[in-house]
């Protein structure tokens, strides 16, 4: 079994309001905190490691390690193979820090797009932006119903009854 596999079938295979579902998560969603201070502290800097080297640098367990490159990988400029990744694969974490603000937002993370250090790293004007860009992303707008006295939306000038409604 692959470690991704391994990962998804450890954390979602669980009820996540059941007891032992809120320890793995509340266990893991400290240690990615952690992970995200100390790499938002310096965005800069592109990490680089093993699977394995990476977990024991932030003292994560391997599949928690696995979780956190499964959650950030869309939000770098250029994504690690986590399908295949063994515990000696080799990964980069070369963050594109609007991507990872954004998808922050979507998965509804508060603990990390809150955090002080983005106050550094993106302005607020243009947190609030992303903020609202991502909110309005999910939200389906209904265009207005052609009522059968409007004009036509082809311009023909007629009643849309007497135009393309006729054929309905």
């Amino acid at each position: 079994m692959g470690l991704l596999q391994d990962w998804r079938e450890y954390a979602y295979g669980v009820d996540i309001n059941s007891k032992p579902g809120k320890v793995i998560w509340d266990r893991y969603f400290k240690e990615e905190q952690a992970v995200y201070e100390q790499l938002l502290s310096n965005p800069s800097d592109i990490v680089k490691g093993t699977v394995k080297e990476l977990a024991q640098k932030y003292n994560m367990e391997l599949r928690h390690m696995v979780g956190f490159l499964d959650g950030i990988n869309d939000s770098l400029n250029e994504a690690n193979p986590i399908e295949e990744m063994t515990e000696d694969t080799e990964v980069k974490l070369d963050i594109n820090l609007e991507k990872l603000y954004y998808n922050m937002v979507e998965a509804k993370a508060h603990w990390l797009y809150e955090l002080p250090v983005w106050d550094s790293l993106l302005p607020e004007e243009r947190r609030k932006e992303l903020y609202t860009q991502q909110k309005k992303s999910g939200t389906v707008v209904k265009e207005k119903k052609i009522g059968r006295n409007d004009p036509c939306p082809c311009g023909s000038g007629k009643k849309y009854k007497k135009c393309c409604g006729a054929n309905f």
